[in-house]
């Protein structure tokens, strides 16, 4: 899961970047608005953390802008400012929700789950598929109810999976959900974390798709 985190204190979104990572994010810092808007255009984004009190122009600017050009990214304001005018103002311009400066990484992380379950119309905050469930607040994994020891890798694979059941992922898009931005990885690395998920899970969970890539499920 990649995330834009849009703030311009350094040493607040390197310790904000560090505990996301811990919790399984995958996280890209940017400290002005200017460079927030081109990153959005030039990429996509699960979610954006966005503060609004940023050097040269608002965090606001970057959201609207968004919106505007009709990019439905779920936006979670992080920002200092806890008047209940900004709040409004802020989620009236599109946010999808609101925390104040300063708040605990755990709350923060609970939030962005709750939003991207939203974004993905889903109710539970589990993902599940036959007798595999993911349970991504705890980074738990089970297999007809027993836990299943995955590695990072592994379950980032199985989570991007997950989140898109159905649809075709294909090896470009899982290395980027594994990885993030990287130019070192070798061909055959996603087939290798595949290969280990089927036989902790079954051959059947995962299919390949030939000239495509791979998907969980049954077609749509």
């Amino acid at each position: 899961m990649n995330l834009l985190l849009v703030e311009d204190d350094a040493m607040l979104a390197d310790a904000v970047s560090a505990g996301l990572r811990q919790d399984g994010w995958k996280v890209e810092c940017v400290g002005d608005a200017v460079t927030a808007k081109l990153a959005t255009l030039d990429r996509r984004y699960a979610a954006i953390l966005l503060d609004l009190g940023l050097p040269g122009s608002s965090g606001l600017s970057v959201l609207t802008g968004l919106r505007e050009r009709y990019d439905a990214t779920p936006v979670l304001i992080v920002t200092a400012r806890d008047k209940l005018s900004e709040r409004i103002r802020g989620l009236d311009a599109g946010a999808d929700d609101y925390i104040v400066k300063p708040f605990q990484l755990d709350e923060l992380c609970a939030r962005l789950r709750a939003v991207l379950r939203r974004a993905q119309g889903r109710v539970s905050p589990v993902l599940t598929y036959r007798d595999v469930v993911v349970d991504p607040a705890r980074r738990v994994v089970t297999k007809e109810g027993m836990p299943v020891d995955l590695s990072m890798h592994e379950y980032r694979t199985l989570l991007a999976l997950m989140e898109r059941q159905g649809n075709v992922i294909t090896r470009e898009q899982l290395e980027e959900a594994v990885y993030g931005r990287s130019d070192t990885i070798e061909s055959n690395t996603i087939a290798v974390y595949i290969h280990r998920l089927r036989n902790k899970l079954g051959d059947d969970v995962v299919v390949t798709v030939h000239g495509y890539g791979y998907r969980l499920g049954a077609a749509r």
